[in-house]
């Protein structure tokens, strides 16, 4: 096998099992910590506020998270970031709130030094010729951890109508060894290589204020302004698919007894769109040029406009499926139409899918403007998304879903428009 293509499949195999873990608790959290305060009214820690806090954290840590890999390198970098979110998840045999919501922060921590080496690890072992098929790759296979983890959650709920204590401690345990398993798995990943297979350590060498400073003039400039505006809709984007619509499906009574195993399944039917996303647009929405002739392929703008129309009509059957309290709590609410099984599965595929047309194609810009120092326009990329997720979280308990609907069709726009915006300069140069 091609080193570099060895490269982003270990990638990406080493994140489907840490993700399977941590994306199946974060998919779960809000309707787990529910049933916990049930069994010991005294524990007060609830889901939103821990993810809120996790990614407010996640957001900060992104300013000096491009040191960090700088100072120590990829691999130990995602080494790193992995041992924060097993800390995060074993906080969960021992519950109280003031762990919960302090181990949250240590992962917001560790998830911005994950994800800003995890970029630039991306992009060394790349080029223009190879950047959307290796997002492809690493996209598709890191988003399995979707499939097993939520499958796994399928299974652990079956015939049963909550989280039991029982139930609770062995999901606990096998997402910790998966954790586990996923942190050892970084250490089989090697130097990054170039085209001619040569380790290739592009990571500049410079001070830590300066590399603050590089990251703090990057944000200021004028492509990267608008990227931003993309950047905050994928933040609330992913705090809804990832936490809010899941969560609500559970919470809707009308959707039958067994709507509380319906919240592993739908989170499963996300990850089948988040893989069918990565496939499509690793193989066709590579955009390549070949002495100065026309592009082949589809468009970054074209998967773009194409993730657009699928959130608008995923938002929309999730405006009349779901009642407007069900972020909240079990709710006997009606909502625009009987609630529906079948409707609010497949908005769990059409979410994925957006969010994979959206991100692959973050991914592949970025690593094409900023191929020679990819660390900061990453950590930024991390920054504003996680910024955004931390208040998507933080106002889903006080806004209900259609109001957070609402919000997501607005930034959808914007962040559209922006992107092509930024597409259309850079085909000009």
């Amino acid at each position: 096998m091609d080193k570099r293509l060895y490269n982003i499949s270990l990638l990406g195999l080493s994140f489907t099992f840490l993700f399977a873990a941590y994306q199946s608790m974060g998919n779960i959290e809000k309707t787990l910590l529910r049933s916990v305060q049930h069994d010991y009214p005294s524990f007060t820690g609830d889901g939103y506020t821990s993810l809120s806090i996790s990614y407010f954290v996640f957001g900060l840590a992104n300013w000096i998270s491009p040191s960090v890999v700088n100072l120590t390198g990829c691999k130990i970098a995602m080494i790193i970031g992995a041992i924060c979110y097993t800390m995060f998840l074993v906080s969960f045999l021992w519950l109280s709130s003031f762990l919960l919501y302090l181990m949250s922060a240590v992962q917001g921590i560790g998830a911005a030094i994950l994800w800003t080496a995890q970029g630039t690890y991306l992009t060394l072992n790349s080029d223009s010729s190879t950047m959307s098929r290796n997002t492809g790759i690493f996209w598709t296979i890191s988003n399995i951890s979707m499939l097993l983890g939520n499958a796994f959650v399928f299974y652990a709920l079956q015939d049963k109508n909550d989280f039991d204590v029982s139930t609770r401690r062995f999901i606990y345990t096998v997402l910790i060894a998966t954790s586990v398993f996923g942190t050892l798995l970084f250490l089989l990943l090697r130097s990054p290589v170039n085209p001619e297979g040569t380790v290739n350590e592009r990571v500049e060498t410079i001070s830590f204020i300066q590399q603050i400073k590089n990251t703090k003039s990057l944000f200021l400039t004028k492509d990267m302004r608008l990227l931003n505006v993309t950047f905050f809709f994928t933040g609330l984007h992913l705090s809804f698919y990832a936490g809010v619509y899941s969560s609500s499906i559970g919470f809707t009574e009308r959707m039958g007894s067994n709507r509380k195993q319906l919240v592993g399944l739908s989170g499963l039917l996300i990850g089948c769109g988040e893989i069918l996303g990565g496939l499509l647009f690793g193989i066709f929405g590579q955009k390549t040029f070949d002495n100065n002739t026309t592009s082949k392929g589809l468009s970054h703008s074209a998967v773009i406009a194409l993730g657009f129309i699928i959130n608008i009509v995923a938002y929309g059957l999730i405006f009349i499926n779901l009642p407007d309290d069900s972020p909240f709590g079990d709710t006997i609410t009606k909502s625009f139409i009987n609630p529906n099984q079948s409707l609010a599965m497949f908005c769990g595929f059409l979410l994925g899918f957006g969010d994979s047309c959206i991100n692959t194609q973050l991914y592949n810009i970025i690593g094409i403007k900023y191929s020679e120092n990819s660390a900061p326009p990453m950590a930024l990329y991390n920054f504003v998304q996680s910024i955004a997720a931390a208040a998507s979280f933080y106002y889903s308990n006080y806004f209900g879903i259609y109001v957070q609907l609402i919000l997501l069709m607005v930034s959808l726009t914007m962040g559209t428009l922006s992107f092509f915006k930024v597409e259309e300069s850079t085909d000009k140069r």
